[in-house]
Protein backbone atom coordinates (compact mmCIF):
# COMPACT_ATOMS: atom_id res chain seq x y z
CA UNK A 1 0.00 0.00 0.00
CA UNK A 2 1.50 3.67 -0.72
CA UNK A 3 -0.36 5.27 1.77
CA UNK A 4 -0.87 3.79 6.00
CA UNK A 5 -1.30 5.26 8.87
CA UNK A 6 0.82 5.06 12.24
CA UNK A 7 -1.86 5.62 15.14
CA UNK A 8 0.80 6.40 18.08
CA UNK A 9 -1.50 7.94 20.81
CA UNK A 10 -5.25 8.83 21.71
CA UNK A 11 -5.94 11.45 24.09
CA UNK A 12 -9.81 10.50 24.56
CA UNK A 13 -10.99 11.03 20.92
CA UNK A 14 -8.43 13.31 19.98
CA UNK A 15 -5.25 11.44 18.13
CA UNK A 16 -2.05 11.45 17.14
CA UNK A 17 -0.36 9.88 14.39
CA UNK A 18 1.80 9.57 11.33
CA UNK A 19 0.71 8.99 8.09
CA UNK A 20 3.41 7.21 5.71
CA UNK A 21 3.29 8.47 1.72
CA UNK A 22 5.60 8.02 -1.14
CA UNK A 23 7.38 11.41 -1.11
CA UNK A 24 7.41 11.28 2.89
CA UNK A 25 5.73 11.30 6.26
CA UNK A 26 3.40 13.35 7.73
CA UNK A 27 2.65 14.38 11.33
CA UNK A 28 -0.66 14.18 12.45
CA UNK A 29 -3.37 15.80 13.42
CA UNK A 30 -2.50 18.35 10.29
CA UNK A 31 -3.61 21.42 8.63
CA UNK A 32 -3.10 21.06 5.03
CA UNK A 33 -2.74 24.54 3.12
CA UNK A 34 -4.42 24.80 -0.50
CA UNK A 35 -2.61 25.66 -3.84
CA UNK A 36 -5.82 24.78 -6.22
CA UNK A 37 -3.65 25.73 -9.07
CA UNK A 38 0.06 23.90 -8.17
CA UNK A 39 0.19 27.17 -6.12
CA UNK A 40 -0.21 28.03 -2.83
CA UNK A 41 -0.93 32.00 -3.69
CA UNK A 42 1.92 34.32 -3.33
CA UNK A 43 4.25 31.55 -1.41
CA UNK A 44 7.05 29.79 -3.21
CA UNK A 45 7.78 26.05 -2.27
CA UNK A 46 10.43 26.89 0.50
CA UNK A 47 8.53 29.42 2.10
CA UNK A 48 5.64 27.07 2.72
CA UNK A 49 8.19 24.48 4.58
CA UNK A 50 9.44 27.40 6.58
CA UNK A 51 5.88 28.13 7.70
CA UNK A 52 5.68 23.91 8.66
CA UNK A 53 3.47 23.05 5.65
CA UNK A 54 4.20 18.96 5.30
CA UNK A 55 1.31 18.38 2.75
CA UNK A 56 -0.39 20.52 0.56
CA UNK A 57 -3.51 20.03 -1.60
CA UNK A 58 -4.16 21.06 -5.01
CA UNK A 59 -7.44 20.56 -7.25
CA UNK A 60 -8.26 18.46 -10.03
CA UNK A 61 -10.95 20.41 -11.65
CA UNK A 62 -8.69 23.30 -11.96
CA UNK A 63 -5.74 21.61 -13.34
CA UNK A 64 -7.89 19.95 -15.52
CA UNK A 65 -8.69 22.73 -17.15
CA UNK A 66 -5.23 24.39 -16.92
CA UNK A 67 -2.90 23.56 -17.94
CA UNK A 68 -4.25 20.35 -18.27
CA UNK A 69 -3.77 16.89 -16.83
CA UNK A 70 -1.78 15.90 -19.59
CA UNK A 71 0.54 18.25 -19.71
CA UNK A 72 1.72 18.17 -15.90
CA UNK A 73 2.00 14.40 -16.60
CA UNK A 74 4.79 15.58 -19.26
CA UNK A 75 6.54 17.48 -16.46
CA UNK A 76 6.67 14.16 -14.52
CA UNK A 77 3.91 14.57 -12.10
CA UNK A 78 2.54 17.07 -10.20
CA UNK A 79 5.49 17.35 -7.77
CA UNK A 80 7.77 17.72 -10.63
CA UNK A 81 5.72 20.21 -12.59
CA UNK A 82 5.69 22.68 -9.19
CA UNK A 83 9.04 21.51 -7.44
CA UNK A 84 7.52 20.01 -4.63
CA UNK A 85 8.92 17.26 -3.04
CA UNK A 86 6.41 16.82 -0.01
CA UNK A 87 3.53 14.72 -0.28
CA UNK A 88 0.73 15.88 -2.26
CA UNK A 89 -3.35 15.44 -1.78
CA UNK A 90 -5.42 16.03 -5.10
CA UNK A 91 -8.96 16.70 -4.78
CA UNK A 92 -11.47 15.14 -7.16
CA UNK A 93 -13.05 18.49 -8.27
CA UNK A 94 -16.73 17.60 -7.04
CA UNK A 95 -17.08 20.16 -4.32
CA UNK A 96 -15.97 22.67 -7.33
CA UNK A 97 -18.80 21.27 -9.89
CA UNK A 98 -21.10 21.37 -6.70
CA UNK A 99 -20.25 24.98 -6.32
CA UNK A 100 -21.04 25.82 -10.10
CA UNK A 101 -24.58 25.78 -9.12
CA UNK A 102 -26.38 26.72 -11.98
CA UNK A 103 -23.56 25.38 -14.40
CA UNK A 104 -23.67 21.97 -13.94
CA UNK A 105 -25.72 18.43 -14.54
CA UNK A 106 -25.44 15.59 -12.28
CA UNK A 107 -26.93 12.12 -13.19
CA UNK A 108 -26.09 8.69 -12.04
CA UNK A 109 -23.33 8.21 -15.20
CA UNK A 110 -21.50 11.40 -13.86
CA UNK A 111 -21.23 15.37 -14.34
CA UNK A 112 -22.11 17.78 -16.80
CA UNK A 113 -20.19 21.22 -16.43
CA UNK A 114 -19.43 24.32 -17.88
CA UNK A 115 -15.93 25.69 -17.55
CA UNK A 116 -16.23 28.91 -14.85
CA UNK A 117 -13.41 30.33 -17.50
CA UNK A 118 -14.77 30.21 -20.99
CA UNK A 119 -18.12 28.17 -21.73
CA UNK A 120 -16.74 25.31 -22.75
CA UNK A 121 -18.76 21.72 -21.75
CA UNK A 122 -17.28 19.42 -20.17
CA UNK A 123 -18.03 16.00 -18.35
CA UNK A 124 -16.50 14.01 -15.46
CA UNK A 125 -17.33 10.25 -14.57
CA UNK A 126 -15.56 8.64 -11.80
CA UNK A 127 -13.23 6.99 -14.52
CA UNK A 128 -12.39 9.96 -15.74
CA UNK A 129 -11.70 11.62 -12.66
CA UNK A 130 -9.21 8.85 -11.35
CA UNK A 131 -7.66 9.19 -14.90
CA UNK A 132 -7.12 12.98 -14.45
CA UNK A 133 -5.48 12.13 -10.67
CA UNK A 134 -3.57 9.52 -11.97
CA UNK A 135 -1.84 11.78 -14.49
CA UNK A 136 -1.53 14.53 -11.50
CA UNK A 137 -0.01 11.46 -9.89
CA UNK A 138 -0.45 12.97 -5.93
CA UNK A 139 0.27 11.05 -3.12
CA UNK A 140 -3.29 11.04 -2.02
CA UNK A 141 -6.24 10.59 -4.82
CA UNK A 142 -9.88 11.46 -3.40
CA UNK A 143 -13.30 9.64 -5.23
CA UNK A 144 -15.04 11.57 -7.06
CA UNK A 145 -17.91 12.61 -5.09
CA UNK A 146 -21.26 14.31 -4.99
CA UNK A 147 -21.92 16.95 -2.38
CA UNK A 148 -25.29 17.99 -1.49
CA UNK A 149 -25.92 21.53 -0.37
CA UNK A 150 -27.66 22.68 2.78
CA UNK A 151 -30.16 22.93 3.38
CA UNK A 152 -31.47 20.51 1.52
CA UNK A 153 -34.68 17.44 1.30
CA UNK A 154 -33.88 14.30 2.56
CA UNK A 155 -34.64 12.48 -0.31
CA UNK A 156 -32.39 14.55 -2.49
CA UNK A 157 -29.65 14.26 0.09
CA UNK A 158 -30.08 9.93 -0.39
CA UNK A 159 -29.80 10.14 -3.73
CA UNK A 160 -26.77 11.58 -3.46
CA UNK A 161 -25.58 9.87 -0.75
CA UNK A 162 -26.68 6.60 -3.07
CA UNK A 163 -24.51 8.15 -5.87
CA UNK A 164 -21.21 8.93 -4.18
CA UNK A 165 -21.27 5.53 -2.86
CA UNK A 166 -22.38 3.82 -6.34
CA UNK A 167 -19.15 6.30 -7.86
CA UNK A 168 -16.93 5.09 -5.07
CA UNK A 169 -16.62 1.85 -5.94
CA UNK A 170 -15.95 3.01 -9.91
CA UNK A 171 -13.36 5.01 -7.98
CA UNK A 172 -11.99 1.73 -6.66
CA UNK A 173 -12.25 -0.30 -10.10
CA UNK A 174 -10.54 2.50 -12.14
CA UNK A 175 -7.55 3.40 -9.70
CA UNK A 176 -4.72 1.30 -10.33
CA UNK A 177 -1.89 4.32 -9.70
CA UNK A 178 0.80 1.89 -8.01
CA UNK A 179 2.38 4.68 -5.95
CA UNK A 180 -1.01 6.47 -4.83
CA UNK A 181 -3.87 5.93 -2.09
CA UNK A 182 -7.55 6.47 -2.59
CA UNK A 183 -9.42 8.14 -0.30
CA UNK A 184 -13.09 7.21 0.28
CA UNK A 185 -15.44 10.04 0.67
CA UNK A 186 -18.27 10.10 3.26
CA UNK A 187 -21.31 11.98 2.67
CA UNK A 188 -24.97 11.81 4.03
CA UNK A 189 -25.37 16.00 4.81
CA UNK A 190 -26.84 16.73 8.09
CA UNK A 191 -28.98 13.47 8.26
CA UNK A 192 -28.26 11.16 11.24
CA UNK A 193 -29.11 8.01 9.48
CA UNK A 194 -27.32 8.89 6.00
CA UNK A 195 -24.32 9.97 7.40
CA UNK A 196 -24.10 6.81 9.42
CA UNK A 197 -24.95 4.82 6.48
CA UNK A 198 -22.68 6.50 4.36
CA UNK A 199 -20.17 6.05 7.33
CA UNK A 200 -20.52 1.96 7.51
CA UNK A 201 -20.83 1.90 3.28
CA UNK A 202 -17.23 3.66 2.43
CA UNK A 203 -15.47 1.99 4.95
CA UNK A 204 -16.88 -1.53 3.79
CA UNK A 205 -14.74 -0.70 0.71
CA UNK A 206 -11.51 -0.84 2.85
CA UNK A 207 -9.65 2.09 1.39
CA UNK A 208 -6.24 3.11 3.01
CA UNK A 209 -7.79 6.72 4.38
CA UNK A 210 -11.82 8.51 4.43
CA UNK A 211 -12.81 12.35 3.74
CA UNK A 212 -15.63 13.44 5.95
CA UNK A 213 -17.74 15.68 3.16
CA UNK A 214 -20.74 17.79 3.00
CA UNK A 215 -20.18 19.42 6.03
CA UNK A 216 -18.55 23.25 6.63
CA UNK A 217 -21.18 24.51 3.56
CA UNK A 218 -22.88 26.92 5.04
CA UNK A 219 -24.67 25.19 8.14
CA UNK A 220 -23.73 26.66 12.00
CA UNK A 221 -20.84 25.12 13.27
CA UNK A 222 -22.68 23.47 16.11
CA UNK A 223 -24.35 21.02 13.66
CA UNK A 224 -21.12 20.08 11.76
CA UNK A 225 -20.10 19.21 14.72
CA UNK A 226 -22.83 17.40 16.19
CA UNK A 227 -22.56 15.35 12.79
CA UNK A 228 -18.79 14.75 13.65
CA UNK A 229 -19.70 13.60 16.65
CA UNK A 230 -21.77 10.64 15.18
CA UNK A 231 -19.73 9.75 12.53
CA UNK A 232 -16.25 9.22 13.61
CA UNK A 233 -16.75 6.55 16.09
CA UNK A 234 -17.54 4.73 12.81
CA UNK A 235 -14.46 5.40 10.88
CA UNK A 236 -11.73 2.64 11.23
CA UNK A 237 -9.50 3.74 14.20
CA UNK A 238 -6.02 2.87 12.38
CA UNK A 239 -6.80 4.60 8.75
CA UNK A 240 -6.67 8.11 8.61
CA UNK A 241 -9.60 10.75 8.96
CA UNK A 242 -9.68 13.72 6.94
CA UNK A 243 -12.65 17.12 7.19
CA UNK A 244 -12.83 18.56 3.91
CA UNK A 245 -12.56 21.92 3.59
CA UNK A 246 -12.13 23.53 7.37
CA UNK A 247 -9.45 25.28 8.33
CA UNK A 248 -10.44 28.33 11.09
CA UNK A 249 -8.65 27.51 14.30
CA UNK A 250 -11.75 27.09 16.24
CA UNK A 251 -13.02 24.17 13.97
CA UNK A 252 -9.54 22.61 13.93
CA UNK A 253 -9.28 22.55 17.84
CA UNK A 254 -12.85 21.27 17.58
CA UNK A 255 -12.60 18.81 14.95
CA UNK A 256 -9.31 16.94 16.60
CA UNK A 257 -11.40 16.75 19.80
CA UNK A 258 -13.84 15.04 17.86
CA UNK A 259 -11.36 12.24 16.30
CA UNK A 260 -10.17 14.16 13.25
CA UNK A 261 -6.56 14.07 11.85
CA UNK A 262 -6.70 15.81 8.95
CA UNK A 263 -7.59 19.17 7.10
CA UNK A 264 -7.47 21.75 4.44
CA UNK A 265 -9.34 25.14 3.57
CA UNK A 266 -8.28 27.91 1.40
CA UNK A 267 -9.01 30.44 4.73
CA UNK A 268 -6.05 31.45 5.82
CA UNK A 269 -4.79 32.40 2.60
CA UNK A 270 -8.22 34.00 1.55
CA UNK A 271 -8.84 36.27 4.40
CA UNK A 272 -4.45 37.43 3.92
CA UNK A 273 -5.03 38.59 0.91
CA UNK A 274 -7.92 41.09 2.50
CA UNK A 275 -5.78 41.76 5.41
CA UNK A 276 -6.75 39.52 7.66
CA UNK A 277 -4.86 37.47 10.14
CA UNK A 278 -4.75 34.80 12.78
CA UNK A 279 -4.08 35.61 15.98
CA UNK A 280 -5.00 33.52 19.24
CA UNK A 281 -7.30 35.86 20.39
CA UNK A 282 -9.22 35.21 16.79
CA UNK A 283 -8.52 37.76 14.10
CA UNK A 284 -6.85 41.02 13.27
CA UNK A 285 -8.12 43.13 10.27
CA UNK A 286 -5.14 45.24 9.51
CA UNK A 287 -5.95 47.72 7.02
CA UNK A 288 -8.18 48.64 9.67
CA UNK A 289 -6.90 52.58 10.77
CA UNK A 290 -6.13 51.35 14.63
CA UNK A 291 -2.56 49.66 12.98
CA UNK A 292 -1.03 52.82 10.98
CA UNK A 293 0.78 53.27 14.43
CA UNK A 294 0.92 49.69 15.82
CA UNK A 295 4.45 48.64 15.56
CA UNK A 296 4.10 45.63 17.84
CA UNK A 297 4.49 42.44 15.29
CA UNK A 298 1.15 40.67 14.08
CA UNK A 299 1.47 38.41 16.95
CA UNK A 300 4.30 38.79 19.75
CA UNK A 301 6.36 35.71 20.07
CA UNK A 302 5.29 34.17 16.54
CA UNK A 303 8.57 33.04 15.33
CA UNK A 304 7.39 33.54 11.45
CA UNK A 305 9.03 35.74 9.05
CA UNK A 306 6.54 38.56 8.83
CA UNK A 307 6.43 38.87 12.73
CA UNK A 308 9.74 38.71 13.08
CA UNK A 309 10.86 40.96 11.12
CA UNK A 310 7.81 43.82 10.13
CA UNK A 311 5.28 45.47 12.47
CA UNK A 312 1.46 45.95 11.92
CA UNK A 313 1.94 49.61 10.42
CA UNK A 314 4.65 48.66 8.17
CA UNK A 315 2.06 45.62 6.75
CA UNK A 316 -0.92 47.79 6.85
CA UNK A 317 1.03 50.43 4.57
CA UNK A 318 1.69 47.61 2.35
CA UNK A 319 -1.72 46.28 1.89
CA UNK A 320 -3.32 50.07 1.92
CA UNK A 321 -0.29 50.94 -0.76
CA UNK A 322 -1.28 47.81 -3.28
CA UNK A 323 2.30 46.08 -2.63
CA UNK A 324 2.19 42.51 -3.22
CA UNK A 325 4.60 41.89 -0.04
CA UNK A 326 2.01 42.78 1.94
CA UNK A 327 -0.31 39.77 1.56
CA UNK A 328 2.30 38.02 1.28
CA UNK A 329 3.32 38.65 4.99
CA UNK A 330 -0.04 38.05 6.18
CA UNK A 331 0.07 34.61 4.08
CA UNK A 332 2.96 33.55 5.64
CA UNK A 333 1.86 34.80 8.85
CA UNK A 334 -1.28 32.54 8.94
CA UNK A 335 -0.21 29.41 7.42
CA UNK A 336 2.19 29.32 10.06
CA UNK A 337 -0.34 30.55 12.80
CA UNK A 338 -1.90 27.23 11.47
CA UNK A 339 0.64 24.58 10.88
CA UNK A 340 1.95 25.45 14.45
CA UNK A 341 -0.98 25.57 16.10
CA UNK A 342 -1.65 21.78 14.59
CA UNK A 343 1.86 20.79 16.02
CA UNK A 344 1.30 22.63 19.41
CA UNK A 345 -1.77 20.44 19.51
CA UNK A 346 -0.13 17.47 18.68
CA UNK A 347 1.92 17.45 21.63
CA UNK A 348 -0.80 18.04 23.55
CA UNK A 349 -2.52 15.01 22.76
CA UNK A 350 1.12 13.22 23.46
CA UNK A 351 1.54 14.56 26.94
CA UNK A 352 -2.40 13.44 27.59
CA UNK A 353 -2.94 17.35 28.18
CA UNK A 354 -5.36 18.16 25.27
CA UNK A 355 -8.13 19.44 27.34
CA UNK A 356 -6.53 21.85 28.95
CA UNK A 357 -4.49 23.27 25.82
CA UNK A 358 -8.71 22.88 24.24
CA UNK A 359 -9.94 25.30 27.75
CA UNK A 360 -6.53 27.29 27.34
CA UNK A 361 -7.42 28.23 23.54
CA UNK A 362 -11.25 28.18 24.07
CA UNK A 363 -9.77 31.24 27.06
CA UNK A 364 -8.31 33.64 24.79
CA UNK A 365 -10.32 32.67 21.55
CA UNK A 366 -13.06 34.80 20.35
CA UNK A 367 -15.06 34.19 17.37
Amino acid sequence: MPISFDLLHNDQRARAGILHTPHGDVKTPVFMPVGTCASVKTMSPHELKEVGAQIILSNTYHLYLRPGHQLVAEAGDLHGFMNWDLPILTDSGGFQIFSLAELRKITDEGAKFASHIDGSRHFFTPESVMEIEMALGADIAMCFDECAPYPQEFRKVKRSTDRTLAWAKRCLDAHEHPRQGLFGIIQGGLYRELREQSARDITALDFPGYGIGGLSVGEPKELMYEALDYTTPLMPEHKPRYLMGVGSPDCLVEGVYRGVDMFDCVLPTRIARNGTVMVPEGKLVLRNAEYARDFRPIQEGCGCYACRNFSRAYIRHLLKAGEVLGIRLTTIHNLYYLCHLMADIREAILADSFDEFRKEFWSRYKL
